[in-house]
């Protein structure tokens, strides 16, 4: 059993046990549940740099990165750098991330936030929503394409917008479908955790050009985005470089002016 099957088993159980304790009718009670979101693929398409801002405590790749810092202070440093968007961690036991992380970087910031967890089930959409989410990430290394396809199809039908992820090119192939707005190409081998720019390379002229292009993982250089651009990659997603940080708002505020 790879780290990805673990994961996707312990998150069947969580959403079984959260669906018992909170009814989808009360989800759709929050504050939050009405807002309009603001768009993520829009704002990297509007965008010079493209940059996804993360927070993340840590990964089963990498035990500790930060838990020192207050997410809602990452949320305000992310924003005022110019982040086209933030991602937060949702997951609890691989990535000390909660809910809770979502509903505090969505008080202390407008800008589009992304819940990035493993999405299985179309519960897990509207608990984004209801604390404050306008992107859900699906996972292709995990989900069937009729998975993918019912899953962003609901979303749309929520006002979300929507980020796949792949890792090769049979699972682009299986999830190109017009309820996404976003394809992420992934640049670390789940099963060995390398991470190549090369994958987001071969893969991009597979991307038709209706979705924004975005490269995952691995990227911590001006460089790395600069290879990237001229294969029509126009989001970013940076988490560990500068979360490894003190001040992850400031690193990135750095970075995207040199990015400029």
């Amino acid at each position: 059993m790879n780290i990805l099957d673990k994961i996707i088993a312990d998150k069947r159980k969580e959403v079984a046990l959260r669906k018992q304790l909170i009814p989808v009718s009360q989800l759709e009670q929050s504050v939050l549940f009405d807002r309009k979101s603001p768009s993520l693929a829009q704002a990297l398409r509007d965008s010079d740099t493209g940059i996804i801002a993360e927070h993340k405590r840590r990964s089963p790749s990498k035990q500790v990165i930060n838990h020192n810092l207050n997410v809602q202070d990452v949320a305000t440093g992310y924003e005022s750098a110019g982040a086209c968007g933030m991602s937060v961690l949702t997951d609890g036991k691989y990535f000390g991330g909660s809910l809770d992380d979502l509903l505090l970087a969505r008080a202390s910031s407008s800008f589009p936030l992304l819940r990035k967890e493993f999405m299985i089930d179309e519960y897990q959409i509207l608990e984004a929503k209801a604390y404050g989410a306008d992107v859900i990430l699906l996972i292709a290394a995990v989900l069937s394409q009729s998975e993918i396809k019912s899953l962003s199809e609901f979303a749309k039908t929520q006002g979300m917008d929507v980020l796949l992820e792949v890792h090769n090119l049979e699972e682009l192939q299986k999830s190109i479908m017009p309820s996404l707005d976003m394809l992420g190409v992934n640049n670390r081998n789940l099963k060995t955790f390398e991470v190549s720019l090369d994958i987001s390379k071969t893969l991009s002229e597979e991307i038709p050009d209706e979705f924004v292009k975005v490269s995952e993982s691995g990227i911590s250089t001006i460089e790395a985005i600069k290879e990237l651009r001229p294969f029509g990659y126009q989001g970013f997603l940076i988490g560990e470089n500068f979360m490894k940080t003190d001040n992850p708002g400031r690193s990135a505020e750095a970075f995207i002016k040199e990015l400029k």
